[in-house]
């Protein structure tokens, strides 16, 4: 394992034959342009010392695990990303998008990265408190895994010439979207520059603004020798 100075992790979602290939039976149609920013991105990052995860979704072949709202899809679009599975439809991903040695990989139940996997857990004992996110789809995986992201505390990072929508009016505003609630815009080439200093931690700010206040966290009174709360919500 490297040193990682910039305590970071990108994490490369759904980067999938199925969703990436224009035959792909959930085909995204912005995807497959993003893949050469992708395996960049991923380049730079294992430079960097910071850890790669890549994030997939597997569907059991007889749909028990497929999402209720994706299921009529996934079906009519022959079962894609099913276990083992290689060629157009697959959840093998593209040859330039596989993992290396010292890489990770999550599979994923629903939409989030975070979702129900062991993510988050891994990360924080990597010590990592930025993800860079990157690959598809933008208002789905990748909208989802930003939100819970800063949920979870994460300085959050979003790589935008390596995620992909269906339309660029989709991927304009959910791109807004995800700034406006407090995630980083940055592109691959950006990523070229990224260090330890570029994101600031915001976490640690705010807890070292605390430490320097006198503030109590909830409402208390004291009168006749008794404490009480005194806000029952």
């Amino acid at each position: 394992m490297k040193p990682n100075p910039t305590r970071s992790a990108l994490l490369l979602i759904d980067m999938e034959s199925g969703f990436v290939d224009p035959q792909g039976g959930h085909c995204i149609r912005g995807a497959a342009a993003t893949v050469p920013a992708c395996a960049q991105a991923l380049d730079l990052a294992r430079d960097k010392g910071i850890p790669v995860f890549f994030v997939k979704r597997i569907y059991r072949s007889d749909g028990s695990d497929v999402e209720l709202t994706r299921y009529a899809g996934w079906k009519a679009g022959g079962r894609a990303c099913t276990p083992g599975s290689q060629g157009l439809n697959s959840a093998q991903a593209p040859e330039a998008l596989r993992p290396k040695p010292g890489d990770y990989t999550i599979i994923k139940p629903r939409w989030s990265a975070f979702f129900q996997t062991e993510l988050d857990l891994i990360l924080r004992r990597l010590d990592v408190r930025t993800v860079l996110l990157a690959g598809t789809t933008t208002p789905n995986c990748i909208r989802t895994t930003c939100y819970d992201a800063i949920a979870l505390e994460y300085n959050t990072v979003v790589l935008t010439d390596c995620c992909s929508s269906q339309t660029e009016e989709i991927q304009r505003a959910n791109l807004a979207d995800m700034e406006r609630v407090g995630a980083i815009l940055m592109d691959s080439h950006a990523f070229a520059g990224y260090g330890p200093d570029t994101v600031p931690d915001r976490s640690a700010a705010i807890r070292a603004e605390m430490l320097g206040e006198d503030a109590v966290p909830e409402p208390f009174a004291e009168g006749g020798g008794v404490v009480s709360w005194t806000d029952r919500w």
